[in-house]
């Protein structure tokens, strides 16, 4: 794996998420990867769009902050957090316009420069708990 690889999992949150390049989905998915999140697999950007709009439409301000890169074989392994606020209804939820914290873990498969399989599992729930105020607060979650 070259380092120009081994850099796409951070270069993916950096390009994608905290710049908001739609494009960059195209530049850096193959055509036929296949996204497993759960239950729920998407294939190719085609299949990655609507997520990434739906996310855009609920949330602003993202920053993801990378914070472990381990690579092996053709896989690297990506540990990090996001924040950003609540400022759309396109999760079902009315926009709070609070500013939340969630935590994930994103196993990316690469070959020739690009993503072509990825697993992803992150802190759906607690962001959610955030949002509707039950549990704990981003304020908390950031002091720990």
């Amino acid at each position: 794996m070259t380092e120009l690889e081994r850099g796409l999992g951070t270069q993916w949150f950096e390009e994608v998420w905290n710049k908001g390049r739609r494009a960059a989905i195209a530049e850096m998915l193959a055509p036929d990867a296949v996204l497993h999140e759960g239950e729920t697999d998407c294939v190719g950007p085609e299949g990655f769009y609507p997520f990434f709009d739906r996310l855009n439409a609920a949330f602003s301000d993202f920053r993801v902050t990378v914070h472990d890169t381990f690579a092996e074989g053709d896989r690297v392994c990506v540990r990090w957090s996001c924040t950003c606020k609540h400022t759309g209804d396109a999760i079902g939820m009315p926009a709070t316009w609070k500013m939340v914290h969630a935590t994930g873990i994103s196993v990316i498969r690469i070959a020739n420069g690009r993503m072509i399989e990825g697993w992803q599992n992150w802190d759906m729930l607690g962001m959610l708990e955030q949002i509707q105020g039950s549990r704990r607060s981003a304020t908390y979650i950031s002091a720990a």
